[in-house]
């Protein structure tokens, strides 16, 4: 189970995140405890008014449940895990706020605990939480029997492509899997053995060589964004200037950046804008689709609910009604059989309660199981669509060097057919 928790303040705000409906097709609210109101905005003012007495900032811990997709787990499961992760930083005991979420097929909880404690007015201290989630998480992997991710297994498993903070947040900004930006640049580098060579095999993937400043040669992307390319190969700078040459001849980063502006981007935006709107109409029917399906699904729980709590107080006063009462009463506590129904009514009880929560999940587990396949078809044509937006990056590239001139070149090679694609919406004559 991937944990991930902060320590923070905006309890407000994270109230109506944990209640909003209109990003999840589920919300549950699954505890209250601890707090003198039992509603999540409640505790949330609570747990504010407490931490005004004492000088910490972040007095909430906020912490997400996220199990595998493949999965059906059930609430003992996160409620173990919760147990678990409060021995293990320190929460036991402190008020807590459980919210179950349900989204695009999945269902994961979020759990928020006060910091405060109210008998010394001093916040519990979290010292390597992280570290502390991290090693619950695996736990939970190994006692589940779930397959374990390759970030749980060993460090020298992971992805040797790793990208540092900066390079993860320069690639997002340009709109780019940095995995697969880092892949391009790695194979083009692997099939030039010129500097135009590589020139041309970037163009292809829809980035442009340039001059870097400091860093020697560099990389710039549709968007302007700019990556060394010693970096993005793995290698040093002195290898590449001994493949590539003097980087003196290439254009530098702002000619660059001008030349996109010029030839690429205002057309390429317009492109995109558009591929945008057709998967935008493609995936109304799915969407309305899904959104029907969660009105069904909460119309079927409501019901459930309904049955699971008439039939529990038709078993009640079933129960009841065996403890007699008055002389009837007495006689019975003196021959014992009170405290036989008694005891029959405590293990009916239970076998009720483990029978209601049975039928709850399974109803679940069933509703999941089709909204999954729904979101099946919603992510394949999201795939589809992704997909369009990346061939028009490399398609730019071509239409740029048949500008100049590149033709016949490109066409020998199987050149991209320009003529309008009335299904697709775009026009790129």
């Amino acid at each position: 189970m991937i944990l991930k928790g902060s320590q923070r303040s905006g309890g407000k705000q994270l109230g109506l995140h944990l209640l909003k409906t209109e990003e999840n097709e589920h919300v549950e609210i699954h505890e209250v405890s601890g707090f003198i109101s039992d509603t999540v905005m409640g505790a949330m003012n609570e747990a504010y008014a407490l931490a005004r007495g004492t000088k910490c900032s972040q007095y909430l811990f906020s912490l997400s449940l996220s199990p595998p997709a493949s999965e059906s787990v059930r609430v003992e499961t996160f409620e173990k895990a919760l147990a678990d992760i409060e021995e293990r930083l320190g929460l036991t005991g402190q008020p807590r706020v459980v919210v179950f979420h349900e989204k695009e097929g999945r269902r994961h909880c979020h759990a928020v605990w006060s910091r405060i404690d109210a008998q010394t007015m001093t916040a519990r201290e979290l010292p390597f939480f992280k570290n502390k989630l991290n090693e619950i998480g695996k736990q939970l992997y190994l006692e589940n029997g779930w397959a374990m991710p390759k970030g749980f297994e060993s460090p020298k498993l992971r992805d040797p492509r790793n990208f540092s903070l900066d390079e993860w947040q320069q690639a997002k900004r340009a709109g780019i899997d940095p995995r697969e930006l880092k892949s391009a640049v790695q194979d083009c580098w692997k099939r030039a053995d010129s500097v135009s060579a590589f020139a041309s095999a970037l163009e292809e993937r829809g980035l442009f060589l340039a001059r870097g400043d400091r860093r020697g040669f560099v990389a710039i992307t549709i968007d302007g964004d700019v990556f060394a390319i010693s970096r993005m190969i793995d290698g040093k700078a002195k290898d590449v200037a001994a493949r590539l040459g003097d980087p003196a001849r290439l254009p530098s980063v702002d000619d660059a950046r001008a030349r996109i502006a010029i030839e690429i981007a205002p057309r390429l935006s317009r492109y995109i804008a558009e591929a945008k709107r057709i998967a935008r109409v493609n995936m109304e029917p799915l969407i309305a689709k899904r959104e029907a399906l969660k009105v069904q699904h909460q119309a079927e729980r409501q019901a459930t609910d309904r049955k699971i709590a008439n039939r529990w107080n038709d078993e009640q006063r079933a129960r009841a009604a065996r403890i007699r009462k008055g002389i009837a009463g007495a006689w019975d506590f003196l021959t014992g059989k009170y405290f036989r129904t008694r005891k029959q009514n405590e293990m009916e009880t239970k076998f009720a309660r483990e029978r209601d929560s049975y039928e709850r999940h399974a109803l679940i587990l069933e509703q999941l199981k089709d909204r999954q396949a729904l979101q099946d078809l919603i992510g394949e044509n999201r795939r589809k669509e992704a997909e369009r937006i990346l061939t028009l990056y490399r398609d730019a590239a071509t239409y740029r060097r048949m500008q100049t001139g590149e033709r016949d070149k490109d066409r020998g090679r199987g050149s991209v057919d320009l003529r309008p694609k009335r299904d697709r919406g775009l026009d790129l004559g």
